[in-house]
């Protein structure tokens, strides 16, 4: 995010007025949030904290005086180029995390607000559980965009002690169901009470945002031991699948698809939580593999050095994390999972005056394996780490080698489970010919 503010407080609103941030925190513009909030803003939750406060201040004065909160601000005007609402899980992330210099309250009405709307086909999102392909164009990212975020809401509607809310939209947050097709074992487009087909997986089309249903297939972030359970083959299956595939793509033209290992697409950033998957599979080996895999191939200093389009950070922020070892999966659950370290040595000087330190022994080109951890000089058995060890301060010791091992995959992260189950919308296996309208 770009600084707005000039130096008597003074910034261009969302009403195109001018306003004055009256003492108070800087304004900034540029929030490219379908692409930030996977790693950059939960990156900032570590480094940057005061800068987190005064980024959600921000959000509150633009609902405040454009009645939302942004999709992807530019300059005091919301584009809304991208899908969903996802200030809204960068906001939670930073509350869960204790990062609160912000009314919370104000916080949690424009959430609330912003998730309904009628706009974007949130009208059809409410009323049918799914956004159907007639309705909206990228009806399935964009159900299982507001899936996730309205799961945020109930995050924080929860910790608040807002029970109402926070019901409301954990019921919203199993949306995602209503969409999974259990023959195929993908997320697809409704349409007429079935299925969008022929049916494709490596096919992009006006269904999935910037993407196809391989890149889709796993973007249940809040509920990933919910989406194993259905796999017809189980999680593991499905990523070593993905990520052996062929790398060629179907359908229409789609210049963000880059990066490709398999059908994964680490150019673009529905993609970028995948390799850490195999953590909740109990197999962080292969995430260890996967994520050197990608730090190697994926990211080099020429020109072309990343393998999409930065986002305003969020490539940049993939690896900054990665590299330090851990990565953000889930935001709004503050922990992160654990990949593979890429520094002998990385030190974290803390806001509060703490460092944390990460430290991998042992470590080499070939010894990309965690064979044994600890944190603070205690045996670590854990495939994450807590947002509150790392502001602790501290130090977390890898031992590496270059064979995987078993360390971790006893130990499986952790995730809220699912409230108020539901049950998916029915839907017809043939084809039909009926009518849409009486």
């Amino acid at each position: 995010p770009n600084l707005y503010t000039d130096v008597n407080g003074d910034y261009r609103g969302m009403d195109m007025k001018i306003h004055n941030t009256n003492g108070g925190k800087d304004q900034y513009t540029v929030f490219s949030l379908w692409d930030t909030f996977r790693a950059t803003h939960p990156l900032y939750t570590i480094i940057e904290q005061d800068r987190t406060n005064a980024f959600i201040q921000t959000f509150i004065r633009q609902y405040e005086q454009g009645g939302l909160l942004p999709v992807w601000e530019l300059a005091a005007n919301e584009t809304n180029c991208m899908i969903g609402y996802h200030s809204v899980p960068v906001i939670t992330d930073a509350y869960m995390k204790g990062i609160r210099d912000y009314d919370a309250d104000k916080a949690l009405e424009a959430m609330v607000k912003s998730a309904n709307q009628d706009e974007h086909g949130l009208k059809f999102y409410k009323a049918q559980g799914c956004i159907n392909a007639g309705d909206e164009s990228e009806s399935v990212s964009k159900t299982l965009a507001y899936a996730y975020d309205d799961w945020t809401i109930a995050l924080m509607a929860g910790e608040m002690k807002k029970s109402e809310i926070s019901t409301e939209f954990f019921k919203r947050s199993e949306n995602w169901k209503n969409l999974y097709d259990p023959q195929t074992g993908f997320f697809r487009a409704r349409v007429n009470n079935g299925w969008f087909s022929p049916f494709r997986p490596e096919e992009v089309n006006f269904n999935y945002t910037e993407a196809n249903a391989w890149q889709y297939s796993l973007f249940v972030p809040h509920d990933i031991y919910g989406l194993a359970d259905l796999q017809p083959e189980g999680l593991e299956k499905h990523l070593d699948k993905m990520f052996s595939e062929s790398s060629e793509t179907s359908g229409r033209e789609q210049a963000d698809i880059t990066g490709l290992i398999g059908q994964y697409a680490h150019g673009n950033e529905p993609s970028h939580h995948m390799a850490y998957l195999y953590n909740y599979c109990g197999r962080p080996d292969k995430t260890q593999k996967l994520v050197s895999q990608i730090k190697e191939e994926l990211y080099t200093i020429k020109t072309d050095g990343l393998s999409g389009n930065e986002d305003c950070g969020q490539m940049s922020a993939w690896y900054v994390l990665s590299a330090m070892g851990f990565y953000s999966v889930t935001p709004g659950q503050s922990y992160y999972a654990i990949g593979s370290p890429t520094f002998e040595e990385a030190i974290i000087n803390l806001e509060n005056g703490n460092q944390f330190v990460v430290r991998a022994e042992n470590l080499s080109k070939d010894n990309i394996y965690i064979q044994s951890a600890t944190l603070s000089g205690t045996k670590y058995i854990h495939s994450t780490i807590s947002h509150e060890a790392i502001m602790h301060g501290g130090e977390l010791v890898f031992a590496m080698g270059p064979q995987p091992s078993d360390w971790g995959n006893t130990s499986m992260p952790y995730q809220l489970p699912s409230k108020d189950l539901l049950t998916p919308t029915p839907f017809f296996t043939s084809e039909i010919n009926t009518f849409r309208d009486s």
